[in-house]
């Protein structure tokens, strides 16, 4: 299966998605920011997924998102914003950075198995 980068400053929610995802047979890596992120996926271009919290230390999820958008010119990869924030205004953000999804923590990974199967293939 295609490859899935988790990005979240947080080891908690990183381990607790990551290890969802393996369980469900996903090939995963982590990054601990955007920053991370953005050179995992620079430096893999079989990632097909990224789920990246927003708020992070070094580089925020929407600007993670932009970038590999904007100087990476991907625009293969799928993007779901996985986080505690549901302002608008930053969803509106993410729109336009191509995020896919957006979905407000607690992670409940049942409820998106099937549609992150999907945007991983």
């Amino acid at each position: 299966m295609a490859k899935i980068l988790v990005v979240d400053d947080s080891p908690t929610v990183r381990d607790e998605v990551a290890g969802f995802l393996r369980k469900h047979g996903m090939d995963v890596d982590t990054a601990v920011d955007g920053r991370d992120g953005l050179a995992k996926v620079r430096a893999n271009a079989g990632v097909k997924l990224v789920i990246s919290d927003v708020n992070m230390p070094n580089m925020d999820g929407l600007t993670m998102a932009e970038k590999i958008r904007g100087e990476l010119g991907n625009k293969s990869v799928n993007i779901v914003m996985l986080t505690t924030e549901s302002s608008q205004a930053m969803k509106d953000r993410g729109k336009a950075a191509g995020v896919k999804g957006w979905i407000v923590k607690p992670f409940r990974g049942e409820a998106v198995l099937d549609a992150f199967r999907k945007l991983a293939a």
